[in-house]
Parts: structure tokens; C-alpha cells; sequence
């Protein structure tokens, strides 16, 4: 497995795939969605398999030249449980302290938050609701 942070227009677009399918798809919402206005300033990364397929992907954006946010984890639904969000979160933690970053932060989906407490992330309060039925909690780490 590798890491790479996309640069070509076919690896964006395979990124962009696999963060539909994992984030918007199964809530029944349109293509594009999961693109937003600031993905051009952000740090992307995609974890491949070995056989170069697309199976994780995440996002790093400076909020502050403190602190980092991490965005839209997805994990392809036959890899989870398997340790790819764990490598892409070390991944761009490295990659924020590289930044000068001291605190990382997110919003986790209410089925998640287990997940990035085992990766030293604590809720600090809950956020919002997506699409009327996931609720989200601000979680934050001290690198």
C-alpha cells in the first residue's frame, strides 16, 4: 500500500470518485457534492492498495498557521476496519507538523467518533447535522 497526495487529472479523479462513493452516495446525493470551494488549497491524500486501486482518501486545510482540519475520510466499505484511516491520519499529521501545526481538528460523523478517539482526537462539542440525519461532533488533538 501507498500513500500519494493526487496530482494528475486521473488521480483526482479517482480521488473525487472514491469520496463520492464513500461520503455522498449513500445518502442519495448528486455528484459534484463532494466537492467543495476550498479543496484547491487543500492537501490531498489517497491511500492506494497494491494493485495501484484507490481504497482510502482524506484532506488536510490550514485553518489558522496553527491549526490543521481534517476532511472528508473515506474508507472503501470492503477495506474498512483494517487500518487505512489510521495511516492516512498519521500521514497528514506528519505532514501538518511539517506546517508548523500544534492542534488538528474535525468533525466527525456520531458513527466515527470512536475511531479518531483511538487516534487521540477528543470531542470539544457537537456540531452539526448533515443532511438532516448524521450528526457531526468538533473533535480535536495537540500534535
Amino acid at each position: 500500500m501507498k500513500i500519494i497526495e493526487p496530482a494528475t487529472p486521473d488521480q483526482f479523479k479517482q480521488y473525487y470518485h472514491l469520496r463520492y462513493l464513500t461520503l455522498r452516495q449513500p445518502w442519495n446525493q448528486p455528484e459534484g457534492s463532494e466537492r467543495v470551494e476550498d479543496d484547491d488549497k487543500a492537501i490531498h491524500a489517497m491511500l492506494l492498495d497494491d494493485n495501484k486501486e484507490p481504497i482510502g482518501v482524506c484532506r488536510l486545510h490550514l485553518n489558522t498557521p496553527q491549526e490543521g482540519q481534517l476532511r472528508f475520510m473515506g474508507i472503501r466499505a470492503d477495506r474498512q476496519g483494517k487500518g487505512i484511516g489510521n495511516m492516512l491520519i498519521a500521514y497528514l499529521e506528519d505532514r501538518a507538523r511539517d506546517l508548523g501545526v500544534d492542534t488538528m481538528m474535525l468533525h466527525a460523523r456520531d458513527y466515527a467518533v470512536n475511531f479518531y478517539r483511538r487516534n487521540g482526537y477528543e470531542i470539544v462539542e457537537e456540531s452539526y447535522l448533515l443532511f438532516g440525519s448524521i450528526q457531526h461532533y468538533k473533535m480535536a488533538k495537540q500534535l
